[in-house]
């Protein structure tokens, strides 16, 4: 793993920085479908089902899970490498949010023991995510978890081979003004797996939630706790 970012990496970046004001409006609009009518009530639904009194949002966006877990009691610290998305998610409130990339949390930038870490779909790097990943465990209280979403590989992959890779990225939320797609590392279940359990991590469930007009998995969702190593 090169201590560098790749060309897709700092793509990514780009990209939201790029795009962070109209990411905020299609939020508050709720112009994703599938966020909508599934995936947003799945990761709450997740989250909530350890019952946590503390949660870390990595990659919180403008923060719409924050205030979604505020609204049930929770307490919540939002992390973002955006800053005009920080920007907007302190503007709506909801918890504590800060600047940091993931990068930085690896580095040790981040102190926290918290019942909870989820990351809902700010995974989209190679070694950023690997790097995150690791960092992870470190984060976490006794009996904490780890929750992830993200698009699930069987249906995100399109007729493209099922093999682990750089994707093309593109927009699929109509009438704003998007720009500059970002890339996204495709990974198998089997990479997901892998990923989780070579950093210490046991997976506990896996959740594909529905969509119930097609009925195939809008995303998948894995729940999982970390082992206490000295």
């Amino acid at each position: 793993m090169t201590d560098q970012p790749s060309a897709p990496e700092d793509h990514i970046l780009r990209s939201w920085r790029t795009n962070a004001a109209p990411w905020t409006q299609a939020i508050a609009e709720q112009r994703i479908e599938s966020r909508r009518l599934i995936t947003n009530q799945a990761i709450v639904d997740a989250v909530m089902s350890r019952a946590p009194h503390t949660v870390l949002d990595i990659g919180c966006g403008e923060g719409w899970l924050a205030r979604a877990l505020a609204e049930r009691g929770v307490k919540v610290t939002g992390v973002d490498a955006i800053p005009e998305l920080i920007d907007s998610a302190r503007r709506l409130g909801g918890g504590e949010f800060r600047t940091v990339s993931y990068d930085e949390i690896a580095a040790g930038a981040l102190t926290a023991s918290v019942d909870v870490a989820v990351a809902n779909f700010a995974l989209l790097g190679a070694e950023s995510t690997e790097k995150l990943v690791a960092a992870v465990p470190k984060l976490l209280a006794p009996d904490g978890a780890f929750i992830i979403q993200t698009l699930h590989p069987v249906v995100a992959g399109g007729d493209a081979p099922y093999k682990e890779g750089w994707r093309d990225g593109a927009w699929a939320i109509a009438n704003l003004d998007f720009t500059d797609p970002a890339p996204w590392y495709f990974r198998p279940l089997e990479s997901w797996v892998r990923l989780l359990v070579s950093h210490g991590f046991r997976i506990v469930e896996m959740r594909e939630p529905l969509n119930p007009q097609t009925e195939r998995p809008a995303s998948v969702i894995f729940v999982a706790t970390a082992e206490r190593r000295a």
